[in-house]
C-alpha cells in the first residue's frame, strides 16, 4: 500500500504538470486534527481548474493515479441523481487499498470549496486562495435542538414504531426491518446525537452516522444501542424494537431535562402498551382489541 506521502506527492505532481490546474485543496478526515489515523481514510482532493469539461469522463487523465479496483463518477449517474452544480468527481478505489475522491471545481467556485472548516491548501499557483484558518471540525459539530425539533423527533419515533409492530405481527420481515432500521433508527440516532451534544457541550463531533458514540455514551447506553441491531428472527427483532424504545426514552428524557423540554410520556406509554399488546396478539386475530 502506498504511503500517505507517496499519495500526496502523486496528487501534487500531476497538478503541477497540468497548466489548467491552478490550485489543490484537501479536506475531510485526513486534515481533521481530531480524527484517528488509519489506512482506510480517503484522500478528499479538489483540483481547481480553468475549465472542467476536459476532465469529464477522461479515463486517460486518472490512469496515473493507480490500478483501479472500482470507479464511480457520481455526476454521470441517474440514481442517485447528480448534483448538477457544475463540478465533476472521480471516486477512485485502488487495488493497493488507497482511495482518492477527486473533484474538479472552476476558479469561480473557490469560495464555496474553501468554506468547509476541514480544508487545507496544498498548492496555489496564482495566489488565488486567501489565508485559511487551521482545519477543525467546527462545521460538523451537533447543533442543539429547538423545542419543535425535539417534539417532532419524539412524535416520529413513536408513530413509526407502530409500523414495525404491525409488520412483525403480519410476519412481513422486510417491511418491518425497513421501518425499524431506517425510519425508527433515524430518529433514535438523532436523539442520541443531541444526547451526545449535551454530554460534550456540543463541542465534539459524533462522527458520520454516530461513529464516535462509543466514546461518549456510558457503558449501559452503549450496550443498549448494540442490542438494537437484530438479526432476521422475528422475536429478536421485537426485542430490538423494545430496546430502541427504552434507549430513546432514556436519551430523550436526558435531553428534555437539559433544555427544559416536555417529553411526550403519554405517547410513549400508549405506543409501548400497544406494541406489547400486538406482540402477544394471536396471529389469527380478526380484531386488534
Amino acid at each position: 500500500m502506498r504511503s500517505e506521502k507517496e499519495m500526496l506527492d502523486l496528487i501534487l505532481s500531476i497538478a503541477k504538470k497540468d497548466e489548467s490546474i491552478r490550485a489543490v485543496i484537501m479536506n475531510g478526515s485526513r486534515v481533521n486534527p481530531h480524527a484517528k489515523k488509519d489506512p482506510f481514510q480517503d484522500f478528499d482532493v479538489v483540483y481547481v481548474v480553468r475549465e472542467i469539461e476536459p476532465y469529464r469522463q477522461n479515463n486517460e487523465f486518472i490512469r496515473p493515479f493507480g490500478d483501479l479496483m472500482i470507479l464511480q463518477t457520481p455526476e454521470d449517474m441517474i440514481d442517485p441523481p447528480p448534483e448538477n452544480d457544475g463540478h465533476y468527481t472521480y471516486l477512485m478505489q485502488f487495488m493497493d487499498g488507497n482511495r482518492i475522491d477527486l473533484s474538479f471545481y472552476s476558479l469561480q467556485s473557490i469560495d464555496a470549496v474553501i468554506a468547509d472548516s476541514l480544508t487545507v491548501l496544498l498548492l496555489d499557483k496564482d495566489g488565488l486562495v486567501p489565508a485559511l484558518p487551521p482545519p477543525s471540525d467546527r462545521d460538523y459539530l451537533p447543533k442543539p435542538p429547538t423545542a419543535k425539533l425535539f417534539e417532532d423527533c419524539c412524535n416520529e419515533f413513536w408513530w413509526v414504531s407502530t409500523y414495525v409492530g404491525k409488520g412483525l405481527w403480519r410476519d412481513e420481515l422486510t417491511y418491518a426491518k425497513h421501518m425499524l432500521d431506517v425510519y425508527v433508527r433515524e430518529q433514535l440516532m438523532k436523539m442520541l446525537t443531541w444526547h451526545f451534544g449535551v454530554e460534550t457541550d456540543f463541542q465534539q463531533s459524533p462522527g458520520k452516522m454516530g461513529k464516535y458514540f462509543k466514546e461518549c455514551l456510558d457503558s449501559e447506553m452503549w450496550g443498549m444501542l448494540k442490542s438494537t441491531y437484530a438479526d432476521w428472527h422475528i422475536e429478536r427483532t421485537w426485542d430490538s424494537l423494545f430496546m430502541m424504545g427504552d434507549l430513546f426514552r432514556k436519551a430523550a428524557m436526558h435531553v428534555a431535562k437539559h433544555f427544559d423540554f416536555q417529553y411526550p410520556e403519554r405517547d410513549d406509554r400508549n405506543v409501548t402498551q400497544y406494541l406489547i399488546h400486538i406482540k402477544n396478539l394471536s396471529p389469527t386475530a380478526k380484531t386488534i382489541y
